[in-house]
């Protein structure tokens, strides 16, 4: 296996929850409003430092989807999937996006944390 090469993401970042490798900016999230088997997760219009997976067919609540697993790059976690092939016309906006796995994440900055609501929210929920 050759060497892993991370990018460093300057400003408020989510990050792998067990190897702590940037994976995506405050700045790229689109919503906070998504549910996945593991409770809350949160769509990104760009990610970096991930590896996808195969594509596959997947029955979410708001229909079918053609999606690929997200992992961390250098620990391998599961960390989230990216929406590849959204079957229904009114959910063709989440194409191309990835959804991040709130239990899979932590968030923080260069040198502190920040707070993430965690409560549920009633719009545009997700089930993987």
């Amino acid at each position: 296996m050759g060497r892993i090469f991370v990018i460093e993401l300057e400003g408020r970042s989510y990050r792998c929850k067990i190897c702590k490798t940037h994976l995506a900016l405050a700045d790229e999230l689109v919503s906070r409003a998504f549910h996945c088997r593991t409770g809350k997760a949160y769509l990104f219009n760009n990610v970096v430092n991930v590896t996808v997976g195969p594509h596959e067919e997947r029955m979410m609540i708001s229909g079918m989807h053609t999606v690929a697993d997200v992992f961390c790059c250098y620990c391998g976690q599961l960390v989230g999937w990216k929406y590849e092939v959204a079957h229904e016309k009114s959910q063709k906006y989440k194409e191309g996006k990835i959804a991040l796995e709130r239990a899979g994440i932590v968030d923080g900055g260069a040198d502190s944390e920040f707070y993430i609501d965690t409560r549920s929210s009633m719009s545009d929920e997700e089930d993987a």
